[in-house]
């Protein structure tokens, strides 16, 4: 899908950021390459100096907009989620059965991202690579609780709630819906990133999408 709604505007929780980034071309900016940049080097040795100095920009300029390094993940990502949740709702609003709207959903959270042309300054394909990597490092932290009840991590609670609603619509009567569905989305992560790097530990490979192995385990689990 290369479109999903016209004028597009991605929210993120105001708490993340110290200026929204989208109101500026130097905030676009940093977007754009922060993500270049942590695709290139990994976000453990991404700094706000390195990223200063491929935009042609004062490190300070970069503190305008984000507090440090893990506020910046955590804006990517919940930008990440935010243009997820859009796909979901796009694809599932006009499908009616529950199945084929489950199939659908599960489908998107778990399939190899294409960038959309809509988001020019944003490229979804790689950002996607840099949630495979780095996501589990807006979570695991000591100051998770806090910035949980500041709601940091609403949007991406809220994209799995929105999958848990279509698999109580297909069996009402399964007690693990939330369970299950944060187990696909976080482990379509975990699979994609063996699928790259560890591949005798997964069978998903060029022949077996991740997609296809959630599918085959939610029908397993579900009928």
């Amino acid at each position: 899908m290369n479109t999903i709604l016209p004028n597009l505007k991605i929210q993120v929780n105001e708490k993340i950021y110290v200026k929204d980034p989208e109101t500026s071309p130097l905030g676009k900016k940093i977007v754009e390459q922060s993500i270049l940049l942590i695709d290139e080097i990994g976000f453990d040795n991404f700094n706000f100096k390195k990223l200063g100095e491929k935009i042609g920009s004062n490190e300070s300029s970069i503190y305008r907009y984000f507090e440090n390094k893990h506020k910046l993940l955590v804006y990517l990502s919940s930008w990440y989620w935010s243009w997820m949740e859009y796909k979901l709702i796009f694809a599932t609003t006009n499908i009616t059965d529950p199945k084929k709207k489950l199939i659908k959903a599960i489908t998107i959270v778990t399939e190899k991202v294409v960038d959309d042309t809509n988001t020019a300054y944003v490229n979804e394909a790689i950002l996607n690579k840099i949630i495979i990597a780095e996501f589990t490092k807006t979570l695991h932290t000591k100051e998770v609780d806090q910035e949980n009840k500041e709601g940091f991590f609403l949007i991406y609670k809220r994209v799995i709630n929105r999958v848990v609603s279509i698999v109580r619509e297909v069996n009402p009567e399964y007690p693990f819906a939330k369970s299950l569905v944060s187990s696909i989305v976080e482990g379509s992560l975990h699979q994609n990133f063996l699928t790259e790097h560890l591949k005798t530990i997964t069978d998903c490979n060029e022949s077996v999408s991740t997609t296809q192995f959630y599918l085959n385990l939610t029908e397993n689990i579900l009928r």
